[in-house]
């Protein structure tokens, strides 16, 4: 009998297929159905076999569902119902008797995907001085929830209830906070927020104070954004040692290589944003920075657009580029070169972004206190100098039942979001006494989503769809209110942010306690964990392969297409196969309109869309919204002109294209081949495919 060679076996380790197993199961299944020849089983093992070879890509791993599945697919053409009814009432019995399964040496207490367990058992269970793991999920929860909750002693309210509450929106997958406090809650480092923005100064020691200071955030699972546009440039005059500067771009490079040193806490890369304004003389070195494969690996870049070079550029004249250190125009550049300077560089590598530096600072709550120059390393929160960003998203793909939103449920974990987030900010051991300050002083958090791609599919609704921005705004809405609300009990409760009296609520709210509440984070790691989509991103695949522990492949389907697939009696393996050869379903046959329509993933639908919903999110949204527009191969500069301009005049606060093969180096890639598939890294859930997003 031929094997097939490899199977992954549901505590996660690789085992030869044995036929002879397969044989018994079905001899028993035949057995179990009474029918009158159980030595077709033979047979039958055969034909799984046979179809097993066909559907599973080649170097791909076949799983026990990838065998189940075609098991039940022979029997159903072998015409053997109740064989296939007896065979899985055979497993259901023998899971019952094992109990919790084993996946990669974790015990999943809590009935977690697979690829959630993986990336838990790498990145966040605790371990030993062996290096031996000593968390299961639900230990993990329980820990992270008894940490932020016993903030709860201070404000002499009830810890044990803030602990339920918490645990119960962890556990559940209805909530999840940002990775650096899955990591570090209730350990000794204690470093609980997600990003911070350090100031550089033009002055050496100020450079490399800020860069010592970066070092030891990235240690501590933290990333970083920065503006440098406060750096003379290139070539200009240096008193002390009557030299001349090298300018900014030469010190970002030395940033990126102390970041590849230094790893985020030793389990993931560090992470910066870099930000340059568009009237600094450097500015066409910073944009072109990137082109060049292998430069600022551990940066994303963005430059800080004006309205007046937008209506320079619109009007055709020229912009004066400003020197930071004399405050005097150095010399006028044609503002239409300059932007088609930054647009074929983002067409042609993804970078740089842009953030469009006047509609952040009018939309943000303390003009008084200061002015923001930069954002968080995937742009979601613009902060003040040592300001840090706090963030959680709620899970929307689990806040629909009976295909609508239950807004109940959506209203009770947008209030424990915001409740626990607040209580990160008492808890969390801050890495430098300027950041817990300026914390305290303004206490921003953001509460955003993930899984929004699943809820619209769930609503029935397409995602390029006006449907869908309606739900959008409304969604948004309702969480800022909530949170909102929320924010002012925990102000009467336990007092406002100091700054309150000099923010833009100080006529409006007597009592406030958080200068922001929501903002849209694009996930990661997190919608990995909560077997979701990527925060407002649209499905990047319906099926494809995926690159887990040291390059074995797995084939991976959305569960939520699968069941729906299922539900309509049009699943099977083969199908699944054939998707992954594209990700999208749109020209695949067998796949009813329905299915179709809902399903679109992020190359289906057109550009515009994805800018319609960043802006329908930022409508609401207190701080800023992070979404990538996806581009195929063949799109054109002028396409990635289309969406900047369209941005803008939607008042988002910044945008990111990626275009599909610009960069040698991604995380999700396309089957150029006929028997290619497309395939996507471990840890990849959405969002950017040019490189892998930390937060």
């Amino acid at each position: 009998m031929a094997k097939i060679v490899q199977i992954r076996k549901k505590d996660g380790s690789i085992a030869v297929f044995e036929a002879q197993k397969l044989e018994k199961s079905l001899e028993n299944a035949l057995i179990s159905a009474r029918h009158k020849n159980p030595k077709l089983a033979k047979k039958l093992a055969q034909q799984v076999i046979d179809t097993l070879e066909k559907q599973i890509p080649k170097g791909v791993v076949a799983t026990v569902k990838d065998v189940t599945d075609v098991i039940l697919e022979v029997l159903a053409k072998n015409k053997l119902p109740q064989a296939a009814k007896a065979y899985l009432e055979h497993r259901k019995t023998h899971k019952e008797a094992v109990g919790f399964r084993t996946v990669y040496g974790v015990r999943d207490d809590l009935g977690m995907s697979t690829n959630a367990i993986i990336v838990l058992a790498k990145r966040y269970l605790l371990r030993n001085e062996q290096n031996a793991i000593i968390e299961t999920p639900s230990r993990l929860f329980h820990r992270v929830a008894k940490a932020v909750a016993a903030v709860e002693a201070t404000y002499s309210k009830s810890v044990k209830k803030a602990e339920e509450e918490f645990y119960d929106v962890l556990s559940n997958l209805h909530f999840l906070p940002n990775t650096p406090t899955l990591m570090n809650a209730g350990t000794s480092l204690g470093q609980l927020s997600a990003c911070f923005v350090l100031p550089i100064d033009d002055d050496l020691r100020s450079i490399f104070h800020t860069l010592e200071n970066a070092m030891m955030i990235h240690q501590s699972g933290g990333g970083t954004g920065f503006s440098f546009g406060r750096l003379r440039p290139k070539g200009d005059r240096v008193r002390s040692t009557q030299g001349v500067a090298s300018g900014p771009v030469s010190y970002m490079t030395i940033f990126d290589k102390a970041t590849d040193v230094i790893k985020q806490g030793g389990k993931r890369r560090g992470a910066n944003m870099g930000v340059m304004p568009i009237d600094h003389p450097d500015i066409e070195e910073f944009i072109a920075a990137k082109r060049r494969e292998g430069m600022l690996t551990n940066f994303n870049i963005s430059v800080a657009v004006t309205d007046k070079f937008i209506d320079a550029v619109a009007k055709d004249q020229e912009f004066e580029l400003v020197n930071p250190r004399t405050k005097q125009a150095v010399r006028k550049v044609k503002a239409k070169e300059l932007w088609a300077q930054l647009v074929n560089a983002a067409w042609e590598c993804g970078d740089p972004g842009i953030i469009f530096i006047d509609e952040i600072n009018r939309k943000q709550p303390t003009p008084q206190v200061g002015q923001i120059e930069t954002t968080n390393p995937c742009g979601e929160v613009p902060l003040l100098p040592y300001e840090p960003c706090n963030l959680g998203s709620i899970n929307l793909a689990r806040m629909v039942k009976n295909g609508k939103l239950h807004w109940d449920k959506l209203k009770h974990t947008v209030r424990v979001g915001t409740h626990f987030l607040d209580n990160v900010i008492d808890a969390n051991k801050w890495p430098m006494p300027e950041i817990e300050q300026v914390a305290k002083a303004n206490r921003k958090i953001g509460l955003g989503v993930m899984g929004w791609a699943e809820c619209l599919a769930k609503c029935g609704i397409r995602y390029d769809s006006d449907k869908a921005l309606e739900l959008a705004e409304k969604i948004a809405k309702f969480i800022q209110d909530e949170s909102r609300k929320k924010s002012v009990e925990l102000g009467e409760e336990r007092g406002s942010f100091p700054n309150l009296p000099r923010s833009v609520y100080a006529k409006k709210y007597k009592f406030l306690r958080n200068a922001t509440t929501t903002s849209i984070a694009p996930t990661g790691t997190i919608s990995i964990i909560a077997d979701s989509t990527s925060g407002i991103e649209p499905f990047f695949a319906v099926s494809f392969v995926r690159d887990v522990m040291s390059g074995t492949k797995l084939l991976e389907a959305n569960k939520y297409f699968e069941s729906f697939a299922r539900e309509r009696g049009f699943y099977s393996k083969q199908l699944m196969v054939k998707i992954a050869k594209q990700g999208s379903v749109q020209s695949v046959a067998g796949i009813p309109a329905e299915a179709k329509k809902l399903f679109v993933t992020s190359f289906d639908i057109k550009p515009d869309w994805h800018v319609k919903h960043q802006a329908a999110w930022q409508k609401f949204s207190d701080n800023a919204v992070s979404k990538t527009v996806n581009l195929p191969n063949n799109a054109k500069p002028q396409d990635v002109e289309a969406i900047y301009k369209l941005a803008h005049k939607l008042k988002c606060k910044g945008t990111t294209v990626f275009r599909s093969g610009s960069k040698k180096e991604q995380v999700l890639y396309v089957g150029k081949q006929p028997q290619e598939h497309v395939t996507v890294e471990e840890e990849f859930s959405g969002g950017c495919p040019g490189n892998t997003c930390p937060f």
